[in-house]
């Protein structure tokens, strides 16, 4: 832990023109008031900043980011020759397109800044950048669930913990990951507790009314399921079973359909879509649970047997595995969400 009498601790946030507002100006208000504002508005009196946070980027010119803020950055990479922690800052990426090629000096500077012994960690699509940089080989990062067949497909030997709001297993070799966009809080949370301590932590808190996402990701996840065209008759059986969720039998209707023997339509499947046929149906079955269970009308039996589950235990269960919530506590907390002043 970093000691009271000692110079603030260097805090880099790497931004560029993809960056969210949200993020980049929410870390430097959090992390840029740590230590000073719970004294002021408790005592009248500020209190010492935990850290010198500077925005990074590779000039110091200023530019746009998302929805056109403008950013001017505090110094340009070249002149970061040292850092105490790096912040990736989401970096938006469509999530179809790895960011194969960009973010070179970026990359380079991340690779030699953790080389040199700083801790990264990155929010959100931040993780992309540290994934492109061969920083996650063989390591385990949390993201954004909407980039999970991404990374599953160019980025291989990266093990994505999609339930993670905030991902520490690689805490060990100075990597830190946070999920989706507004895991930042947790983020600073956790390097506020990490080199101030808990109570400073709890601190910040308390002044931005801050609270964990202790369910994880898991309940925000959407599978999403992109038909393809590559393979014909597995495109017809994608398209058949959207509408056919509650069938009794569903692997044998669309492999009937579709003409072919067991092995040979599992093969196709799983080669088209990377999911095997049945695992594919669960997860149409249970998004259209969700936003049943959103609408908060059917029963939650009903909502199970409505989409093709004849046992509302085997519902329950599978549900539970799914989202990391029964289906009763889903539809409390995303019913109130949409409900007008249910937040």
């Amino acid at each position: 832990m970093h000691a009271p009498d000692q110079p603030p601790l260097h805090i880099s946030l790497l931004a560029a023109p993809e960056t969210s507002p949200s993020v980049l100006y929410g870390l430097v208000d959090v992390l840029g008031t740590a230590g000073a504002i719970y004294p002021e508005i408790t005592t009248g009196k500020p209190g010492r900043p935990l850290f010198d946070v500077n925005v990074v980027a590779v000039a110091a010119t200023p530019f746009r980011c998302g929805l056109g803020m403008m950013i001017e950055p505090d110094c340009a990479l070249a002149d970061v020759a040292s850092t105490d922690c790096v912040v990736v800052c989401d970096m938006y990426q469509p999530v179809h397109e790895p960011p194969h090629g960009r973010y070179g000096p970026e990359i380079e500077w991340l690779r030699r800044i953790h080389a040199d012994g700083a801790l990264l960690t990155s929010v959100c699509s931040g993780s992309l950048i540290l994934a492109e940089a061969g920083l996650l080989d063989g390591r385990e990062a949390a993201g954004h669930w909407c980039y999970r067949e991404l990374i599953r497909r160019h980025y291989p030997r990266v093990r994505l913990r999609d339930d993670l709001v905030l991902c520490l297993s690689e805490e060990g070799e100075r990597i830190v990951t946070a999920g989706a966009v507004s895991a930042w809080q947790e983020l600073a949370m956790y390097l506020i507790a990490r080199f101030a301590g808990r109570e400073q932590a709890l601190q910040t808190a308390k002044v931005f009314l801050f609270t964990e996402h202790a369910e994880g990701q898991l309940p925000y996840a959407v599978t999403v399921l992109q038909p393809q065209t590559a393979d014909a008759v597995i495109a017809d059986s994608q398209a058949w079973i959207a509408d056919n969720l509650a069938c009794a039998n569903p692997v044998t209707c669309m492999r009937e359909r579709a003409g072919l023997k067991p092995r040979t339509f599992a093969r196709r499947f799983r080669a088209a879509t990377g999911y095997l046929p049945m695992t594919y149906v669960h997860a149409l079955r249970i998004e259209d649970a969700k936003r049943q269970l959103e609408a908060a009308t059917l029963p939650v039996d009903e909502v199970g047997h409505a989409v093709g589950y004849e046992d509302p235990t085997s519902f329950r269960r599978l549900f539970r595995r799914k989202t990391g919530m029964t289906p009763s506590a889903y539809r409390r907390k995303f019913s109130r969400l949409a409900a007008p002043g249910g937040v």
